[in-house]
C-alpha cells in the first residue's frame, strides 16, 4: 500500500475553535484571534482492492462563503485555494485516474473535507449516517453544513458502524477484503465523526479527520471549540491515546501542519 497526502488549500479558524474554552461556539464568535494558516489534507490510499480516498479536501468553491447566511460560515471561517489545489487535479498529477477510486470516505460533512466531492461522480461515496441526517436541508445549513452545495447527483451510502471493537474502539467497520483498513468511530468534533485506520504490518496510519486539530492536541486530550459533548469528545481523544500507545502509529489530523512530513518520514506518535 502507497498513501498519498494531497494538500487542498489551507484555511483559519478563530483560536478557540481549535482549542475549547468551555462555552463552545460562544468564545468562538467572541475570539478575536485568528490561527494561522493551516494546511487541508484529503488522503489517497493506493490498495489492492483499488484506491479509497479518506476526505475529499478543499474546493474553489468555498472562497465564495461570504455569502453564506450562516454566521459561522460567512464571518468565522476563511479559505485559501487554487482550482489546481482541489483533489481530481492532484490525484490525475499522481497517475491516479477516476475510474481507479473505489470508495471515497467522509469523516465527517464539513465544508473543508466535502469540498471536492465533484470530482468523484462514478465512485462510491461513504458517510456517517447521523451526519447525513444532521447536514440535510435547511436545517443542515442552520448547522453550519453546506448541503445545498453537494453536487446534484450526490446519494451517498450512509454507514452505521456495527458495535465492533477495534482496539479502544468500540464501533468499527472493515472497508477492504483483508481488513486491513477500517473504519472506527471518533465522536466529538462532530457527533458521528470517523476516523480510518491502515494497518501497515506491526504500524498503524491513523486518518484521523477533525478529531483533533493536531498531534499534540490529541496528545494532551485538549476538546476543541466545536464539539457539542466535551465528555464524548474527550473519551475519544482518550482512545485515541491509547491506541497509538497500544502499536507504532502515525497520526494525521487533517489540519496539522506537521501531518504531511509525519507521513513521509514516518514519524510515530
Amino acid at each position: 500500500m502507497r498513501i498519498h497526502a494531497i494538500q487542498t488549500g489551507t484555511v483559519r479558524v478563530k483560536t478557540a475553535q481549535v482549542q475549547g474554552r468551555r462555552h463552545g461556539l460562544i468564545d468562538v464568535f467572541l475570539d478575536p484571534n485568528w490561527t494561522d494558516w493551516v494546511p487541508t489534507y484529503a488522503w489517497a490510499i493506493e490498495h489492492p482492492d483499488g484506491v479509497i480516498i479518506v476526505d475529499s479536501g478543499q474546493g474553489t468553491h468555498l472562497l465564495e462563503h461570504s455569502r453564506e447566511l450562516n454566521p459561522y460560515v460567512r464571518w468565522e471561517v476563511a479559505f485559501q485555494i487554487q482550482r489546481e489545489q482541489e483533489i481530481g487535479p492532484q490525484l490525475r498529477s499522481l497517475g491516479i485516474g477516476l475510474r481507479d477510486i473505489k470508495k471515497v470516505v467522509l469523516t465527517h460533512l464539513h465544508m473543508d473535507h466535502d469540498g471536492g466531492l465533484a470530482h468523484f461522480p462514478d465512485s462510491e461515496i461513504l458517510v456517517p449516517a447521523g451526519e447525513l441526517a444532521k447536514a440535510r436541508g435547511w436545517l443542515g445549513r442552520l448547522r453550519g453544513y453546506l448541503p445545498h452545495r453537494w453536487p446534484t447527483w450526490f446519494d451517498p451510502k450512509p454507514v452505521d458502524l456495527p458495535t465492533e471493537p477495534f482496539g479502544p474502539f468500540t464501533h468499527s467497520q472493515r472497508l477492504t477484503k483483508e481488513g486491513d483498513i477500517v473504519a472506527v468511530a471518533t465522536p466529538g468534533h462532530t457527533p458521528d465523526h470517523i476516523s480510518v485506520v491502515v494497518q501497515d504490518g506491526d504500524a498503524a496510519i491513523f486518518l484521523a479527520g477533525d478529531a483533533s486539530y493536531n498531534q499534540a492536541l490529541m496528545l494532551s486530550g485538549t476538546v476543541d471549540g466545536v464539539s457539542a459533548d466535551r465528555k464524548v469528545a474527550k473519551a475519544t481523544l482518550a482512545a485515541i491515546k491509547r491506541f497509538t500507545q497500544s502499536r507504532p502509529t502515525i497520526y494525521l489530523p487533517t489540519h496539522d501542519p506537521e501531518s504531511g512530513t509525519r507521513l513521509a518520514q514516518r514519524q510515530y506518535a
